[in-house]
Formats: structure tokens, sequence, C-alpha cells
């Protein structure tokens, strides 16, 4: 077997990974897409877990601990919108980044803003500007939870 850690309940969807620049839940019911966003992620240092809709995303999101959450807005069962305004209503994820990889039209920008959403990454995404979103909010959680000083 490799050196693979879990921790508790989470064992199923996280693995501890020495070093990551930060955990990242990637939501999107495209599995190409998940994959190709987990895999640019994961390039640059990142821990990536992934979900297949905002329902799974609401479900596994406490067990995880996410310093990060990237939403698809159209999903089966629940959309980016409704998922990220359900993190925002609960106490434990009201501070937790959330950022709209989708097309981000001007409808979506304005429901995504009335949300609580806080980046948004156009598709089709170029790589780097993806992971610059995504380190961007993870240092503004860091900085916000008084981990480390700008």
């Amino acid at each position: 077997m490799g050196k693979t850690r879990t921790r508790g309940p989470a064992a199923t969807y996280s693995r501890v990974v020495p070093g990551a620049s930060g955990r990242v839940l990637v939501v999107d019911d495209n599995k190409v897409i998940r994959q190709l966003i987990k895999v640019n992620l994961e390039l640059e240092g990142f821990e990536v877990v992934t979900a297949a809709d905002g329902a799974e995303c609401l479900d596994v999101v406490h067990q995880v601990r996410p310093d990060v959450v990237t939403l698809d807005v159209v999903m089966p069962r629940l959309g980016g919108f409704g998922a990220a305004a359900q993190l925002r209503a609960d106490p434990r994820t009201r501070d937790l980044p959330v950022a709209i990889v989708s097309a981000c039209t001007q409808y979506e920008v304005e429901t995504g803003v009335a949300a609580g959403v806080d980046a948004f990454v156009a598709k089709p995404f170029e790589p780097a500007e993806l992971v610059r979103i995504v380190r961007r909010l993870v240092e503004r959680k860091r900085v916000a939870a008084g981990r480390i000083t700008p």
C-alpha cells in the first residue's frame, strides 16, 4: 500500500497531502470538466476533492473541509447558485470562498454576486487563470482566518 493516510469521516472523499497548497472541492456534473480542473489544480500543488452536483457538495463539504469550492452553474439536483446560497446560509461555511466556473454570462455574474459568490472563471477557461483565482481565494481565506499576515 502507498503512504496515503486518511482522517476521520472524510476518509472516503479526501486524503491528507503533506505540503498541499490548499484543499479545493470541485463541483461539476461533467466528469471531463471535473477531471480537467482537478488535474490543473493538482499540478499546482492543490489537494482536490470532487462532487458531481450541488447536492453532493453539501453532503461532503463538512467532511472534506475545503479551503475553496468551485461550482458549475447548471447541474442536476442542485445547481451552483443554490449550492452557493446554502453554503452562505450555513454558519459553518458562511465564509468559505466560492468560485463559479461557467459561461459567466451577465445574468450568471449578477445571480452569483447576489448568492455571495467570490469569483468567476469563464468556460472555456485558461488553466493558469483558474489556478490564479483559486490560489487568491485560498490566500484570502487564510488571511481572514488569521493564519498568515497579508
